[in-house]
């Protein structure tokens, strides 16, 4: 259960977190303050309109998306923003697969539509890492788009992907330049502040620090974002049991093999102690 005498914010990686700051009308200030800085203004977002978070297929049987945020803005581009938790197989596949739903849904039938499309933006706000060092340790922010593979130029300007790598966000309040540095710093410590950070001052962030106060939540509030922490625990907990397990076998697979056992150290990552003893 969330114990505000340790935590005084709520968990922007818990359901009941993400969508109570950025998945309300009430909040969508917030949201729009967060693209128009993961965009550098490029993207300058002046309004958004929710849209029914939940897609189906266009059959019977099909798989259907629900996403956390779904929204478009003043010019009917489309926007996914996710809270991705764990590390997950296919989530690239998964990624791509939720894009299709905006774009489907465009379609207008009758031979007027000319096929033009509003963009699409896909946005992963992920509590985990690439595998296999896909990116440098250094790297977070990832815009992608489809790109000619010869000459390197934009193909489609219309689809965009970004992923954010927050693990790897370790900047310190004093680090903190631009808009985009504040809004990460926001997600990736919010639960684990006492207080509002001096470097905050924007009113944003007045806001967003007022509505994250557990203390102020309706008991159903409450009981629903404890609930939540909960569901966020137990799965974060299950996740990182299970990858143990894979390191302690391959751990013992190479020890058997007669691998030097600071070479397993380096690949699997547990303690040297732990090793040692199996």
């Amino acid at each position: 259960m969330a114990d505000d005498r340790k935590e005084r914010y709520i968990n922007p990686y818990t359901d009941f977190g993400f969508k109570k700051l950025f998945g309300t009308e009430m909040n969508k200030d917030l949201l729009i303050s967060f693209l128009n800085a993961l965009f550098h203004d490029e993207q300058v977002v002046k309004d958004v309109k929710y849209l029914n978070s939940e897609k189906l297929g266009e059959g019977y049987g099909d798989r259907k998306a629900i996403f956390d945020v779904y929204c478009e803005n003043e010019d009917g581009e489309k926007f996914i923003v996710e809270m991705q938790k764990v590390e997950q197989r296919y989530f690239k596949d998964r990624s791509v697969f939720y894009s299709t739903f905006p774009i489907r849904e465009q379609g207008q039938r009758g031979s007027d539509w000319d096929f033009n499309l509003k963009s699409v933006y896909t946005v992963g706000i992920l509590n985990f890492v690439f595998p296999d060092d896909e990116y440098d340790e250094e790297c977070y922010h990832h815009e992608v788009k489809l790109m000619d593979t010869a000459d390197k130029h934009v193909f489609f300007d219309k689809l965009t992907f970004v992923y954010l790598e927050m693990p790897k966000f370790n900047k310190t309040e004093d680090q903190l330049e631009t808009m985009f540095d504040k809004w990460l710093f926001v997600l990736r410590n919010l639960s684990r502040l006492l207080e509002r950070p001096a470097a905050l001052q924007e009113r944003v962030f007045e806001k967003l620090f007022k509505q994250a106060e557990i203390a102020k939540f309706t008991p159903e509030e409450r009981q629903d974002y404890e609930e939540s922490v909960k569901i966020y625990r137990d799965l974060k907990n299950s996740i990182e049991t299970a990858v143990w397990k894979d390191k302690v076998r391959t751990a013992r697979e190479m020890k058997a093999d007669g691998v030097p056992t600071a070479t397993i150290v380096k690949y699997t990552k547990l303690p040297i102690e732990e090793i040692e003893a199996l």
